[in-house]
């Protein structure tokens, strides 16, 4: 049942943001055509109108990402299509599961297209052997470590968009729990469990940093190092990954209790 959910999630999600997907790599491809012409001052200010519309399609894929999760859960748990699904046979547990691998994958994608829209965007010749001549640079200096390094970092700030995502569906629960201004209470408790689940990461790191002296470093200016910067990632990998597995295991706990809906 799980995998039937996942896939009626996904094709909601995915209908709303390709269209965002499209649009951001259609602006980055005739922002590189247009900018890619020489001596035609028009085309170059048409360029840019195309290189900035597709920033801003970036952004609008990060929002919305966001945003349509947050929206897609409220409406099928407490808004009009809530109703069809408390009455299916389904454990509570499952619906959460289905909403948590759905957001996985669609930001998964979502930094994807951003991804590949840079590089049709940006990715000139000069700026493409600017970031091969400095990868290469690291990698003769520190290895295959320095590779582990750069996808870990990408991993913390995906963790950290999930984190937010999450946090975002325990304000919708908690919420809804209420009998008034559920909205209202909503955005409280989703940015209250934030600042919660920020501070733990925080006291995560404050705590290691009394274990392990070095990290301190990295709060003065010009004493950090590659090795001391590994393990504040590795820390913060560590930190958000706990703490999104803890606010899933709530968010279940406190979904199976009950819901007030509209």
């Amino acid at each position: 049942m799980l995998k039937k959910l996942l896939k009626y999630d996904l094709k909601y999600t995915f209908k709303f943001l390709l269209v965002f997907y499209v649009l951001a790599i259609i602006f980055a491809l005739l922002a590189r055509a247009f900018l890619g012409t020489e001596n035609s001052f028009v085309l170059n200010i048409f360029g840019e109108i195309f290189r900035g519309a597709s920033i801003s399609m970036m952004f609008s894929i990060g929002i919305n990402n966001l945003m349509r999760m947050w929206v897609w859960f409220k409406n099928r748990v407490y808004g009009d299509e809530s109703y069809l699904t408390h009455t299916l046979p389904i454990e509570k547990r499952t619906h959460y599961l289905s909403k948590i691998i759905t957001s996985v994958i669609t930001m998964f994608v979502s930094v994807a297209v951003i991804a590949l829209t840079l590089i049709v965007g940006f990715g000139t010749k000069e700026n493409l052997e600017f970031i091969k001549q400095t990868f290469d640079m690291m990698t003769e200096n520190y290895g295959g470590e320095f590779i582990i390094f750069v996808v870990s970092i990408l991993f913390v700030l995906f963790l950290e968009l999930l984190n937010a995502l999450q946090c975002g569906f325990t304000g919708i629960i908690m919420g809804y729990r209420m009998y008034d201004k559920k909205i209202g209470f909503s955005v409280f408790f989703g940015f209250l469990t934030y600042m919660i689940s920020q501070g733990a990461a925080l006291a995560v790191v404050f705590l290691a940093s009394a274990v392990k002296g070095d990290i301190n470093t990295l709060f003065s200016a010009g004493n950090a190092n590659f090795e001391t910067l590994k393990g504040f990632i590795y820390i913060a990998l560590s930190a958000y990954t706990a703490i999104i597995i803890i606010n899933c295991i709530i968010n279940i706990k406190l979904f199976k209790k009950g819901v007030n809906v509209d």
